[in-house]
Parts: structure tokens; C-alpha cells; sequence
């Protein structure tokens, strides 16, 4: 297994570590959480940069960088509902697209087709990300003293704190993207599937 897929399998665990970070309650789990979907994040940039510059792009690549991707934003989606942070209505529409589009590129794969990643797909998983890392600063920040609320804290419209304005915009935007993204990326492959309607 090369180095990108060796960073796509370790995405996997990140999301576990994750989760164990979200859910369970130990001293400034909130950052512990914000710094693993980080690395997380990180590991998505780079896994595709890395098989691209040194010719390491696989077929198992193709289809599980993307996958991991999913696990991990889908994980957190989840996550911030059961801690009141996200709309549940908002969660479904972005898990239901990343099922819709995994059953495509299966679908796909049964006809030895394999579906990479689009750039508009890549601009949704960019706004999922910055929504995700919002909410989890938003959730942690307070934990940070003086720094936090200097930095994260203070008001710019009314008395709520800019970082949770700007994490209630990018819900929104990373809902657009997943619809807008999901819709074009079943169009433009809507060949795979018309036939069997």
C-alpha cells in the first residue's frame, strides 16, 4: 500500500479518534476534536497532492479517498446534531447526497467504470470542511481563556459572537454545495443509471 493510501486508511481512524473525542466528556475534548478533524482535513489535501506529483494514483485511491472523506464530514454532521449544534433536516440532505453519489460510483465500478472526484465535488467538501471547523472553534474556543474570546468571541452583530454567525453561514453553504454538487455529479453520469429506470 503506497503513502496516499496508506493517508486515506489513517483518515479512518482519525474519525474514530474523533468521535471518541466529541462524545466523550474529558478536559478540552471540543479542541482535542477540532485538532483530530484537522489532521483529518489535512490528510484529504495532501493524500490526492502526494499520488498526483509522484504518480501514485490507484483505483483503490479513487474510490476510498473519497469514501474516507465521507466517514469523516458525515461522522462530524452527525455528531453536531446530537449535540444540538446542526439541524437534523441539514444533516440528512448532506448524508443522502453522499450515499446517492457512493451507490453511483458503485454502480460504476460494477461496469469497471471508475468515477473520480469532480472540482465542484472538491469545493463542496472544501465549504463542508470550513463549516465543520467553524462549529468545532465555536464549540471550543471558550476553553482557550483570554486568547479565545479575544480572538473568537466578540460580537460583530448584536451580542452573539462572530464565529457562531459565521458557523450559521456555512451551514447553509455547505448545504447549497452538497445539493448543487450532488445534482450536476448525477447529470453528468446519469448514463450509468438511466437505462435501468
Amino acid at each position: 500500500m503506497n503513502l496516499p493510501n496508506k493517508m486515506t486508511m489513517g483518515r479512518l481512524l482519525l474519525t474514530v479518534a474523533f468521535l471518541v473525542a466529541i462524545f466523550w466528556k474529558f478536559h478540552f475534548h471540543e479542541t482535542v476534536a477540532l485538532v483530530l478533524f484537522c489532521l483529518g482535513g489535512l490528510t484529504d489535501h495532501l493524500d490526492g497532492r502526494i499520488a498526483r506529483k509522484y504518480n501514485l494514483v490507484t483505483a483503490f485511491g479513487k474510490l476510498m479517498d473519497p469514501l474516507a472523506d465521507k466517514i469523516l464530514t458525515c461522522s462530524a454532521f452527525i455528531a453536531f446534531v446530537e449535540n444540538g449544534r446542526m439541524a437534523a433536516w441539514m444533516v440528512v440532505i448532506i448524508v443522502m447526497r453522499e450515499l446517492a453519489i457512493t451507490g453511483l460510483r458503485t454502480l460504476a465500478a460494477s461496469q469497471q467504470v471508475v468515477l473520480a472526484a469532480e472540482r465542484l465535488g472538491k469545493h463542496k467538501t472544501v465549504s463542508q470542511i470550513v463549516c465543520i471547523i467553524a462549529i468545532l472553534v465555536a464549540m471550543s474556543y471558550p476553553q482557550w481563556g483570554g486568547f479565545g474570546q479575544t480572538v473568537f468571541g466578540f460580537p460583530i452583530y448584536g451580542s452573539k459572537p462572530w464565529i457562531e454567525l459565521f458557523a450559521e453561514v456555512m451551514k447553509w453553504v455547505a448545504v447549497f454545495m452538497t445539493i448543487v454538487s450532488g445534482t450536476f455529479y448525477l447529470w453528468r453520469n446519469r448514463r450509468f443509471f438511466v437505462n435501468d429506470l
